[in-house]
């Protein structure tokens, strides 16, 4: 802003909003990729759920949704949907498609889904530039709206088709925050109760919301310990809390969580914590300070003794429930691995790599200390708050992959700091040693010269860095994040584009031409599309709540033909569906992701039977080859996958059954199936769907005895 210093108001009204408006339209247009390559689809996994819960709420009104019982999902369990979601997503969708048809303008709700994270992505836009205003200031606020538009790690999960609750979660936690911010600076009540219910539409949005309620205790905690707790923190927190606390309550699926759960019982000791202190204050204004200290001894012990006591016995109790796998999965990034297989093989809750965090920030890694340098020079109270979510982020960021969508907002707000700090620096050289030099001689004003060409040189840097960024954001927002997985897409040997609609293509033959009652086994990663583009009853899907269940499925996959018809009959199974790669090279198939499997369905005491090492080489590989292990070889993943494949030649100088994906010739070939027949391949055999047979006659010897 420093730039239009001789402009009026108006003038510099005016520039803001253009600016701002601008990088709210980039960050709509940059996410529409995916519907101009392609047909308008939803995305991913979880999306397919949000959008037939989205559909149904539409349809059948709100009361009926939150009631809802899915018998789809499950078997033979079924699914309180109510109960088990967040419904911010779902309401937020219904409420666009009803007020877009109360004015005339019909839309099918599949087009809102698309388009709603588009959409919110623009809002964000908006709220990083007042937040970032609030923390610097207009010019740093539209750098930040600007780099966020675009940023890739944000990007990944806000692209048209995207339909998942982070879409508008990430809208939400930071209006959360920019009215904290407000709160803080101002102690007024009004910015506290807006702040509770900004938190409330996080909470309904995202499980995310844990973080929020633990980022903020934490700025008090530290505002307290540095003295700089005052009344407006006071007043902040206690009506934030308070306010925040009863309507999170009021969703279905959190409960009395808040006040049951350890994730949040840092929030409630810092409330604790603030009356506490307050009180202490008040007695600090009334009593001697000989009086005050004595007293002060006292109501410490026992204060602590109480709350010791107190925190034992409902620990004992039960009345405060333990930390979730997930919570000690980002303190400890092993626990999963070591003791929950089903959370570990989400590739979501994996590590983050060090190329992924250039991949998805670019220079914003470099930009970034920068900025934490800017803070910690002018040291306020919403500085620390900034530099506490910036260092807690990178931590969890580090340690699941998926939260990397929380770091990219606060990489770009801080960045933003640091960039719109040296512009201003810079720019003022400039025009210092300007002016300076036109009142000293030619051959006096060397040394002004060499301050402002180094002021020159920084800002053509600084400038041509920042059109690197957007340059590389544009090519992984191409590239990377406007391809829906449902539709697949490679490049063939001379540079054009193959389209795989495999799964599409099946998930209508299973809806046209299996019974409306069939069930269907499939891993778990595809029990969301089933349902909502089949039609058809699952076992197991996305919410992966029961791991009792999936354990079976993967008992199921991990067995010889035989022993898996006891499970399917058990369970009622009449069709498998199977992801295979093998012919295309797609390497997310049901082979690389087999161990899992196995490593859940031994997780049971149903399962014990079935030992990991067994699946491997002496030498301790993983291979599907002649050499690989003959229990891997003989199972029914590994027949579902493999049947009829080594008819086939997948490349040339390679002899037949040659796995593109594992780069190997299969090493069982010649099997038939026994209780199993193929109902349906798709064109690249990337999906293939098999009948469970009907029981045999009396002492068929296919199958198993019913002893």
């Amino acid at each position: 802003m420093d730039i239009l210093r001789g402009a009026t108001d108006k003038q510099i009204t005016f520039v803001k909003l253009l600016i701002l408006t601008l990088a709210s339209l980039l960050a709509f247009t940059t996410r529409l990729f995916s519907v101009l390559r392609f047909e308008s689809v939803i995305h991913e996994f979880d999306p397919y759920f949000n959008y037939r819960t989205t559909q149904f709420l539409a349809k059948e009104g709100f009361y009926n949704f939150h009631n809802w019982f899915d018998d789809r999902a499950w078997y033979p369990l079924g699914r309180i949907i109510g109960g088990t979601i967040y419904p911010g997503l779902m309401m937020t969708s219904a409420m666009f498609y009803h007020i877009l048809h109360y004015l005339n303008i019909t839309i099918e709700i599949r087009n809102v889904c698309v388009f709603l994270a588009p959409i919110f992505s623009s809002f964000t836009c908006i709220v990083t530039y007042h937040l970032t205003k609030e923390l610097k200031g207009p010019g740093a606020g539209l750098v930040a709206a600007s780099m966020i538009a675009i940023v890739p790690g944000y990007i990944s999960r806000s692209v048209a088709g995207s339909y998942d609750n982070e879409g508008i979660a990430i809208f939400c936690m930071l209006l959360t925050y920019t009215l904290w911010i407000k709160s803080v600076k101002t102690g007024s009540i009004y910015w506290s109760v807006m702040c509770a219910l900004a938190y409330f539409y996080m909470v309904s949005s995202w499980g995310g919301y844990v973080f929020l309620i633990n980022l903020i205790p934490i700025h008090v905690l530290v505002l307290m310990l540095t003295g700089r707790f005052s009344h407006r923190i006071y007043i902040a927190y206690s009506s934030l809390y308070i306010i925040g606390t009863i309507l999170s309550m009021q969703i279905s699926f959190v409960g009395f969580q808040p006040v049951q759960t350890s994730e949040h019982m840092g929030a409630f000791g810092i409330f604790g914590l603030c009356q506490i202190y307050a009180f202490i204050e008040f007695l600090r204004s009334k009593l001697n300070p000989q009086m005050f200290n004595h007293l002060f001894r006292i109501l410490l012990t026992v204060v602590l003794a109480a709350f010791g006591f107190v925190a034992v016995v409902l620990l004992i109790t039960g009345k405060i429930a333990p930390w979730t796998g997930r919570f000690y999965s980002l303190l400890d990034p092993s626990y999963a691995k070591n003791n929950i297989p089903i959370i570990a093989s989400v590739s979501e809750h994996q590590p983050t790599t060090w190329s992924s965090f250039y991949f998805d920030l670019q220079i914003l890694v470099f930009l970034f200390p920068g900025g934490l340098y800017f803070c910690f020079d002018k040291l306020t109270d919403e500085n620390i708050f900034i530099i506490l979510y910036g260092i807690t982020s990178i931590y969890f960021a580090g340690v699941m992959v998926r939260l990397m969508l929380v770091l990219a907002p606060v990489m770009c707000i801080v960045s933003a700091i640091g960039v719109s700090s040296l512009l201003t620096s810079f720019t003022k050289h400039c025009e210092a040693d300007e002016s300076k030099s036109k009142s000293k001689p030619k051959n006096q004003d060397w040394e002004l010269f060499k301050k402002q060409d180094v002021s020159k040189s920084a800002l053509f840097l600084l400038g041509l860095m920042l059109l690197t960024y957007s340059y590389h954001c544009t090519w992984v927002t191409s590239e990377a994040y406007s391809s829906p997985s449902i539709v697949l897409a490679a490049r063939q040997t001379d540079g054009s584009k193959i389209i795989f609609d495999d799964f599409r293509e099946s998930y209508y033959w299973l809806r046209q031409n299996t019974a409306p009652d069939a069930r269907v086994m499939s891993w778990w990663d595809y029990g969301y599309q089933i349902t909502a583009m089949a039609n058809r009853t699952i076992l197991v899907d996305n919410n992966t709540w029961n791991n009792t269940h999936i354990s079976r499925v993967g008992q199921a996959m991990s067995s010889t033909e035989e022993h898996a018809y006891g499970i399917m009959r058990e369970l009622d199974v009449d069709y498998v569906l199977v992801i295979f790669g093998g012919l295309t090279g797609y390497a997310s198939d049901d082979i690389n992701k087999f161990l899992w499997m196995v490593r859940i369905g031994g997780s049971t005491p149903e399962g014990e039977h079935i030992k990991e090492p067994d699946y491997y080489t002496p030498q301790g590989e993983f291979r599907v080859d002649r050499e690989g292990s003959p229990v891997l070889l003989n199972c029914l993943m590994y027949k579902l996958c493999y049947y009829r494949f080594g008819q086939v030649y997948t490349e040339a100088n390679q002899p037949t059954g040659y796995d593109r994906v594992r780069n190997v010739e299969i090493g069982n070939k010649d099997f038939d199936l026994k209780v199993m027949e193929e109902a349906y391949t798709s064109e690249h055999w990337i999906v293939r769907i098999y009948k469970v047979k009907s029981l045999p006659n009396l002492g068929d010897p296919r199958f198993p005895s019913e002893e």
